[in-house]
């Protein structure tokens, strides 16, 4: 009968190491659960004649990745791989093999394949992930430790899961809300661009043999195309360099700051961001609370990643009211920040000892109210946008044809 060694650890985190003698490895898994324990790694000993153990880098790919970078798709595709191997009963060794295999980032395959390692030579599963913060957050790697020390890591792994695919969701219909307004502002701009420098400077070639006193209005037409025809490129680059001058400026610790409170400030647009911001917020604290992460150490993540640092003060504050003693809801309400609702939500879940479902429920709210703006926005941009385009191409055709209309008053004169 063949020999196994695996690697594996108790309900309190201790490794355990040793050797069965069994038919499958998936009865050798069998028996290391019925002893509450966690499955690391299992290895089959070789058969006589039969080629050592490759490495996970030496393994023959069955797949070849297709990107090079790291997408949200690939973490989210991952998480859900691995929560469902996992519950299936397949180790986390055997698991990180499979997926690595199929995996389309040929970085994350890399990072798979140092998890294998590390986990081989004993290392837990978010120990590994701590040494990739580019990669795995803390989110992740919290969740994960949650996961190993309550021996649920795949049930932790499928509300991660859920989460990163609601994320992602929610994400895709941002963005496939604000193409269509960029679309329509780039086409606009590029048009009035296109007129500006190539059909005004034909009239500004024809009203040169006119011996007539332009007007004011085709003057100023004139101007602005020369304008354009001689500085567009100067003008790009000097776009260019602002932009990058300011973003550099919003990343520097003052500069972000004085961004993030103009962006709040904003008449109706402020209503979005801060919109933004409690949906995140609460899609966060959601899975943490439900996956048993002490509320303390929920606060702290999502001071990090919540990606506001106003925000993050705010959090930082309500963070050391909550050590002191009070309920969440207390200083929810006293930072201002958050709505009515959400703190009398918050209020209610305490009490009925239902937290993490009071943040889904709030978090559900401001998902659709952000579904919602954007919805409202895109039907009010394009009217808006093809009025301001009538506007100004009807003000340059009237300033290129007074002009002729002067001349024709003229000669019939």
């Amino acid at each position: 009968m063949p020999r196994f060694f695996y690697t594996a650890r108790d309900v309190t985190g201790k490794k355990i190491t040793g050797v069965e003698e069994a038919s499958s490895q998936e009865e050798v898994v069998g028996r290391l659960q019925a002893k509450d324990l966690i499955v690391v790694s299992i290895l089959s000993e070789p058969k006589e004649g039969a080629p050592a153990f490759k490495e996970p880098g030496q393994q023959k790919e069955k797949f070849r990745p297709q990107h090079s970078g790291i997408k949200d798709e690939d973490l989210t595709l991952f998480c859900r791989q691995l929560a469902t191997l996992l519950g299936a009963g397949v180790t986390i060794l055997k698991s990180l093999d499979i997926i690595s295999q199929q995996v389309s980032s040929r970085k994350l395959q890399v990072v798979m394949r140092d998890l294998q390692r590390n986990m081989e030579a004993g290392i837990s599963l978010h120990e590994t992930m701590a040494k990739h913060p580019k990669v795995f957050n803390e989110l992740w790697v919290n969740l994960v430790e949650s996961g190993e020390a309550s021996g649920n890591l795949a049930i932790i792994l499928s509300r991660l899961a859920n989460y990163l695919e609601r994320m992602e969701a929610f994400r895709r219909k941002v963005v496939s809300a604000l193409v269509y307004p960029v679309i329509l502002t780039v086409a606009g701009l590029g048009a009035l661009l296109f007129l500006s420098v190539k059909i005004i400077p034909t009239f500004a070639e024809l009203f040169k043999g006119f011996n007539v006193e332009l007007p004011a209005l085709t003057k100023i037409l004139l101007s602005v195309s020369s304008f354009l025809r001689h500085y567009l490129l100067v003008g790009i680059g000097g776009s260019v360099v602002l932009f990058f001058l300011f973003r550099r400026y919003t990343r520097s610790g003052d500069g972000r700051r004085q961004w993030e409170r103009f962006k709040f400030d904003m008449p109706v647009l402020g209503e979005f961001f801060h919109a933004l911001i409690l949906e995140r917020f609460s899609s966060e604290m959601s899975t943490l609370v439900e996956s048993g992460v002490p509320i303390l150490y929920s606060l702290e993540i999502a001071e990090r990643s919540v990606g506001n640092l106003i925000v993050g003060d705010i959090i930082r504050k309500i963070k050391d009211d909550v050590r002191e003693g009070k309920p969440l809801s207390q200083p929810l309400e006293k930072s201002g920040f958050f709505e009515p609702m959400f703190v009398q939500m918050v209020s209610i879940g305490e009490e009925i000892g239902e937290l993490s479902q009071m943040f889904k429920k709030v978090n559900t709210f401001y998902q659709e109210y952000v579904e919602t703006f954007l919805t409202r926005f895109t039907a009010m941009f394009e009217p808006l946008m093809l009025i301001f385009m009538g506007l100004v191409i009807g003000v340059m055709v009237v300033g290129m044809f007074l002009p002729i209309f002067q001349i024709s008053k003229i000669g019939g004169s």
